[in-house]
């Protein structure tokens, strides 16, 4: 083999040649551009033409012995007439932007040199290929010596010593510069950023408060360091607050120990000009232990009194350890760990020193309050020949993400409390650690911050809650509510869904045990809030004959529970938590807002209408496309509505077509 076979002519590269402060980008020798020194401050774009005369006839190559090191400097000619050169129809095609190194950034090293892996190629290449690195290596060296040399030479003509290279087409702020081996992140120092505060910002507020968004939106636009304490993730702090400030009322900033006021004041400051001393006055100094503390993770927690024990824990507890559990042949399947019916009441009987009638009460109490199931779920509890089992022993309870160990036995709060507390710790959350729009979700920060570890403590109470009490508002606004917090519970805890498989799973498998029976995301959206109806692409309904959640789902379903349901993807609506006393009101602005946003299109001159594909995937609950028209309507903005309306009333056909779906995380 010839040694140009052993060495071939190795592949055109990007050259990055940096020259004390200064960076220079040859890239793959067809560079075009102007360079000029430049006296002013700030990071600085280069452009290094190289001869195309020679560069593209081949005199500046790497396979050596054509030219000297003298004469590739001499082809290289640098321009200072501040003429840009065009090459093709887009002007500044050949443009390569090199960012002017600060003295204050790393030393750029070069890649350490991995161990050879033997991989199954001929053994000529393998080892030829330290001989093609090395001589990449050697050329490279010589190529910069030149640029060295020839840039030396500019000095002797009068250039400044500043070389800065500029690119009037690449307007715009450095904020990432990439170098091999090093990632160096520049934050580009602002009029906000202040270094000399010492002291802490503080503000006491309360979930779904508009002024307290608005104090939020202005820290964070202000690049202020702040320390929010939220009333509804944090209620013991309540108490604090009326001690500091005399009233109950949120709002309420502090600049260290010093009481500064609510929104209005801060407004009001601001307007005046009078906020930046204010803030030199107090901040200036290191705060002090008076001033309200920083909740701590794992501690703050409620002082309520005492877990309340339900009174029919030490009966259950006897069952547990009395009653014969163990699997059965019944109806020609395998039950596992169950036990008779009339054993737990011969069990109650003896326990209590009663008779059967109180024994089959106590039972049913046992059985509507879920420590146990009928294992078919056919009934609460029935004196006769049935079988039961504990709850901690049906077969989805290792499934369910709100299951840790055992039971809680506690005495189940009201529902109505669960469902509130529920939307307010989650609102908090997406107040803290989402975008503005809510269009973004930081998933990372939410699993390590206090509020979500308080929802998750919050979750285990809701295996025994009985959700019969609750109003049809009150079970529509809960469903949409935790529907959309168990979606950011899967992501936090086993991902984003990858495909269609993981999507399947991720829908199915992630389940909540809530008042005896196991919830997953599609339950909840198909067999609640849909009213048991076939999800997109299935055979089966969700919910069988008999179910006992059935009786949660609403009478008719409601169209608009699809924008108010958030799956942590780029094209479902924007994720949001509602209230019961407005869930309806809520969703209706829910529907406004993800029309408004790209989920309708409207094309005049083909008469085409692109809609979202979830309409078409539930077009079971949206009616016939005809009518799909006429109720979008109902969402959209003024000039939509009137060229829909035009549309429709021409007579003419109105094609409908539905937009791709896109499943990227809404991270």
């Amino acid at each position: 083999m010839s040694e140009k076979e052993m060495n071939p002519d190795p592949p055109p590269k990007d050259i990055l040649v940096y020259l004390h402060d200064r960076k220079i980008n040859v890239s793959k020798g067809h560079a075009n551009g102007t360079a000029r020194p430049d006296d002013q401050p700030g990071p600085g774009f280069s452009d290094v033409q190289i001869d195309q005369n020679s560069c593209g006839k081949g005199d500046l190559n790497f396979d050596g012995g054509k030219k000297n090191d003298d004469s590739i400097a001499m082809d290289m000619e640098v321009n200072l007439d501040h003429q840009i050169q065009r090459n093709g129809s887009n002007g500044y095609h050949n443009y390569i932007p090199a960012i002017k190194a600060r003295a204050h950034f790393p030393k750029p090293q070069p890649p350490l040199e991995t161990p050879d892996v033997e991989r199954t190629q001929s053994v000529s290449l393998a080892e030829s290929m330290p001989d093609v690195r090395k001589y990449i290596r050697d050329r490279s060296i010589t190529l910069s010596a030149a640029i060295m040399k020839r840039l030396s030479s500019l000095k002797e003509y009068g250039v400044g010593e500043d070389f800065v290279v500029e690119n009037d087409s690449l307007n715009f702020e450095v904020t990432e510069i990439q170098i091999p081996g090093v990632k160096v992140i520049v934050k580009l120092k602002t009029e906000d950023d202040r270094s000399d505060l010492k002291g802490r910002i503080t503000f006491f507020s309360r979930s779904n408060c508009r002024d307290c968004t608005a104090v939020r939106k202005f820290l964070r636009e202000k690049r202020l360091p702040y320390v929010e304490i939220n009333m509804d993730v944090f209620p013991k702090r309540a108490k604090e607050l009326v001690e500091r400030t005399g009233k109950p009322e949120v709002p309420q900033i502090f600049f260290n120990e010093k009481l500064l006021g609510g929104l209005v004041t801060l407004n009001s400051l601001r307007n005046s000009g009078e906020l930046e001393k204010r803030m030199r006055e107090l901040l200036s100094q290191k705060c002090p232990d008076a001033a309200p503390k920083i909740p701590v993770y794992g501690f703050d927690d409620e002082e309520e009194e005492e877990e309340k024990k339900d009174e029919l824990v030490g009966i259950v507890k006897m069952l547990r350890q009395s009653l014969p559990i163990q699997d059965r042949l019944i109806r020609m399947k395998i039950v596992k760990n169950c036990f008779a019916g009339d054993d737990m009441l011969e069990a109650i009987v003896h326990h209590l020193d009663c008779g059967r009638r109180k024994g089959v009460e106590t039972a049913k109490q046992i059985a509507r309050k879920h420590f146990i199931k009928h294992v078919f779920g056919e009934h609460d509890f029935e004196d006769g020949k049935h079988f039961y089992r504990f709850l901690e022993h049906e077969p989805f309870i290792p499934t369910c993400f709100n299951f840790r160990a055992s039971i809680n036995d506690g005495e189940p709060k009201s529902p109505s409390f669960l469902a509130d507390r529920l939307a307010k710790l989650m609102s908090a959350v997406l107040e803290a650690y989402a975008s503005d729009d809510r269009h973004h979700v930081d998933y990372y920060r939410i699993g390590k911050s206090e509020e979500f570890r308080r929802y998750l403590n919050l979750t285990r109470e809701l295996q025994r809650v009985d959700l019969r009490s609750l109003t049809p508002d009150e079970k529509l606004a809960f469903f949409l509510n935790l529907y959309n917090a168990m979606v950011i519970h899967a992501v936090v805890t086993i991902g984003h869904p990858e495909g269609i498989l993981d999507r399947r799973a991720f829908f199915s498998d992630f389940q909540y045990v809530i008042g005896g029976y196991p919830y997953s995301l599609s339950i909840i959206h198909n067999g609640i809030l849909r009213n048991n109806r076939k999800s997109p692409y299935s055979l089966v309904r969700p919910f069988g004959n008999g179910d006992g959640r059935l009786k949660f789902a609403p009478a008719k379903v409601n169209p608009l529970i699809h924008f108010g349901l958030c799956n942590g993807t780029r094209s479902s609506p924007t994720v949001r938590f509602f209230t019961a006393r407005g869930v309806e009101g809520e969703l209706r602005s829910a529907a406004r807002e993800y029309f408004q946003n790209g989920a309708i299109e409207i094309n005049l001159e083909r008469r085409t209408v692109s809609l979202t594909r979830i309409i078409n995937w539930f077009s079971s609950d949206f009616g016939a496309e005809k009518d799909v028209v006429k109720w979008v309507m109902n969402y959209l903005d003024a000039t939509r509505a009137g060229l829909l309306m035009h549309l429709s009333a021409d007579g003419g056909p109105v094609n409908i077509v539905y937009q791709d779906y896109d499943w990227a995380g809404n991270l």
